[in-house]
């Protein structure tokens, strides 16, 4: 790649909503100037051939624990956003919501300031900040601290206005047994994106809540009511309300690739499934272990847990779970590549990466093996 221009040739190219195949595109100093079938597009300068792999916008994950041996719940600061999100850039990721896990209300205020400082800072790839928990149910914590999980007090509610205000992505997990109706409706007013998880909650106070303005659920399937014969739980609520879109964990460990096939076809829109990757400390690295808060997770044969088994984040990148959906669960490529593209970032608000002329994309886009065992940035 040089600085004049380089057109990439003999691959598909997926533009954020579908696959075109036989077609090149070209850069010139970053910016898109030409997109169409490869005899459209004129032969001069450097040229790539793909040999059959993908390039596509870079993802967007909206619940990334950690990266590069550190949790952001470790040190909530612009530096550890900053390694993160290059940690992440190496796995192909454009733009990542950091999240910090249920924590003190100090740890909470002071991750709310770092993603605020990291924005001004333009680190690339933060788009804004979820926090998942405190506010959650103790029965269904998975890995929260439960010393920790509390109810939405007066101030909290303050503070998470305040943050909505000041970032241009606050997504919050919470749960009905901690958060009241009214707390989601002034959440959702403030244009914070509400999302219902680790909770035991039952199908119709789930309903209510996602008439209260609740738009999203954490990781579909984990930590949740599970669809019942007699009680749908959170799971049946999500699968039959199309004003909710929900992530997913596809590394066929935190879900079955048959449990995953039927929620997909379940599914009632125009909410959809997104990907995510609940990406913990050891993304990116060798690592094989690493603490929160102050309580030691195995990596294993792609599975992080605690020392009682419980599964701690994934060990997982969203290449592998786009590579999942389509090798286990049989969703056409172009709906593996949206759901960790184009639907959470318009779940989220994010602008998309639109491949028109003009666009300066280069550096978000990626190339994705044909096999979709590996990922590089273009950049």
């Amino acid at each position: 790649m040089t600085s004049i221009g380089t057109t990439y040739r003999n691959g598909a190219i997926f533009d954020g909503t579908r696959l075109h195949d036989g077609s090149a595109v070209r850069f010139e100093n970053g910016i898109l100037t030409a997109f169409g079938p490869d005899a459209d597009v004129a032969r001069h300068g450097d040229e790539v051939d793909l040999g059959g792999d993908t390039l596509a916008p870079g993802y967007v994950d909206l619940q990334v624990n950690g990266g590069d041996g550190i949790m952001f719940n470790d040190d909530p600061s612009v530096e550890t956003l900053r390694r993160i999100a290059s940690a992440h850039r190496r796995l192909g990721v454009a733009a990542l919501l950091p999240t910090l896990i249920t924590d003190t209300a100090e740890k909470t205020r002071d991750a709310i300031a770092a993603a605020i400082d990291a924005r001004r800072a333009e680190i690339p790839g933060i788009a804004g900040l979820h926090l998942e928990g405190p506010h959650l149910s103790i029965e269904r914590k998975g890995a929260h601290d439960p010393d920790l999980i509390r109810p939405m007090e007066p101030d909290d509610l303050d503070a998470l206005l305040a943050a909505a205000a000041a970032l241009p992505v606050l997504k919050v997990t919470v749960a009905p047994e901690n958060v009241t109706e009214a707390q989601v409706r002034a959440l959702a007013a403030a244009g914070a994106l509400v999302s219902l998880g680790h909770t035991d909650a039952s199908y119709e106070t789930c309903r209510r809540y996602f008439a209260a303005g609740a738009r999203c659920v954490t990781h579909l399937f984990n930590a949740m009511s599970q669809l019942g014969n007699r009680e749908p739980g959170l799971v049946g609520a999500t699968l039959a309300d199309g004003t909710v879109s929900s992530g997913l964990i596809a590394d066929a460990v935190h879900v079955h690739p048959e449990t995953m096939r039927t929620a997909w076809a379940a599914k009632t829109g125009p909410g959809r499934i997104f990907l995510v990757s609940d990406a913990m400390a050891v993304a990116g690295t060798d690592c094989t272990e690493f603490t929160l808060g102050g309580r030691r997770i195995r990596r294993k044969d792609g599975i992080l847990t605690l020392q009682d088994g419980t599964l701690a984040g994934a060990d997982l990148d969203l290449t592998t779970a786009v590579r999942t959906l389509v090798e286990h669960v049989g969703v056409p490529v172009d709906a593996a590549l949206q759901a960790a593209t184009s639907i959470p970032a318009a779940l989220a608000g994010i602008p998309p990466l639109v491949l028109k002329p003009g666009a300066s994309l280069q550096r978000d886009m990626i190339r994705l093996a044909r096999d979709f065992t590996s990922v590089t940035s273009l950049a």
